[in-house]
């Protein structure tokens, strides 16, 4: 049995490392991190951006003479954590770092004060002007109901307490920028950390994207786009879905459908149901309590039921993910991504239900992209 054990150990190992390989190898010519190719040198160049070092310069950090931790370390001097985090003022936007390139960043560690759906963070590659990431930050760490969930998996980790990480790799060519708006009427506070590599990126490396959406009520009943408008050549590698259920009873037997290359009519790709789609079964229920049970894996999760000791009632509140690691979803010239907000009615009929649905849609593509629709009005992103 142990070395049965330990075999399965090896062989999970092992396809973890194929998937984190998989995720950055045709990212840089001399970097591709993972624990298959760990071990392996290279000439890449590790840089951090923080508050203690807003540029990421070689030799360059924990030189703060003052910042937030400017009292705390009135005895101590500089280097001893005198700028840990940035306040954020009401109305502005600050930018969290600029880098050069080529490179790829790797992690981003942050912890926001305030209202999540009130902070925005936006991602700009090269030259561009128009971000390919824009998105309130709590839903781009897959906690878009403004409520702490942990969440352990590949992509997005978040830790006590409401400690945010992503892992998608994110290379690019000349230039990268990274914003955080504050659109709420208080200050907010920010600590953060953007761990990145100066290195070679190979030319057909495709460029990170995350679009966020948000309809109440749904503008065809029954109906919620996911994405749409996306023109070039890519991989879609991921979903967040948060949702408030205005009916009673099961809610999520909604098909997603994936749109590819022309596809018109019918799609190329549909699900059998949502909860299938984010890597559950018969209604998320736990056999032993009949109630929804949350859980979090590498590739996809329930992580908020809210309220969580209610089953089938109307005002209850879901957020999932689905990540495409192993599995992308490749497309040649467009993509559009639909899920279906659908329950039961009596008789054993489905019910097209008119949910609050929003969502964040992460992918790659070869730039320049689309524009983006316009982001909703602060009062339209907050829950009805």
């Amino acid at each position: 049995m142990i070395k049965t054990q330990f075999q399965l150990a090896s062989i999970c190992l092992g396809l973890f490392s194929l998937v984190l390989l998989s995720l950055t190898h045709a990212v840089a010519q001399n970097f591709s991190p993972g624990l298959a190719n760990l071990y392996q040198v290279s000439d890449a160049e590790s840089r951090s951006i923080s508050p203690e070092n807003f540029t990421g310069a070689q030799r360059q950090g924990a030189m703060a003479t003052n910042g937030t931790g400017q009292h705390a370390a009135s005895e101590l001097g500089q280097g001893w954590k005198e700028s840990p985090s940035v306040v954020i003022k009401a109305g502005t936007t600050f930018t969290l770092g600029e880098i050069t390139g080529p490179g790829c960043i790797q992690q981003i560690w942050m912890t926001p004060t305030g209202n999540w759906r009130h902070s925005i963070v936006r991602f700009y590659w090269d030259d561009e002007t128009n971000a390919s990431v824009e998105c309130p930050v709590g839903d781009f760490f897959a906690c878009g109901l403004g409520q702490y969930a942990q969440i352990n998996s590949l992509a997005v980790c978040v830790n006590p307490g409401s400690a945010f990480n992503c892992y998608w790799p994110m290379p690019f060519h000349k230039k990268a920028r990274i914003t955080m708006e504050n659109l709420d009427d208080k200050d907010m506070v920010l600590y953060y950390q953007i761990n990145y590599v100066l290195a070679k990126v190979l030319s057909n490396a495709g460029y990170f994207h995350a679009q966020f959406r948000h309809e109440y009520p749904l503008k065809t009943k029954g109906l919620y786009t996911i994405l749409d408008g996306v023109k070039g050549e890519g991989q879609y590698v991921g979903t967040y879905l948060a949702l408030t259920v205005h009916d009673s009873g099961w809610w999520g037997e909604g098909e997603i459908k994936f749109y590819l290359d022309g596809d018109q009519k019918f799609p190329t790709i549909a699900g059998t149901g949502t909860e299938d789609y984010f890597g559950g079964s018969y209604n998320f229920e736990s056999p032993a309590t009949h109630k929804y049970q949350p859980f979090s894996t590498p590739y996809s999760g329930l992580v908020q039921v809210l309220p969580p000791d209610k089953t089938y009632e109307a005002g209850q509140r879901f957020g999932l993910y689905r990540w495409h690691l192993a599995d992308p979803i490749h497309f040649k010239k467009d993509l559009k991504v639909t899920i279906q907000a659908l329950g039961w009615k009596a008789g054993g009929l489905y019910l097209p239900m008119n949910s609050e649905m929003s969502s964040v849609a992460f992918w790659y593509q070869k730039n320049p992209h689309e524009n983006f629709p316009a982001l909703p009005a602060r009062a339209e992103l907050d829950w009805h």
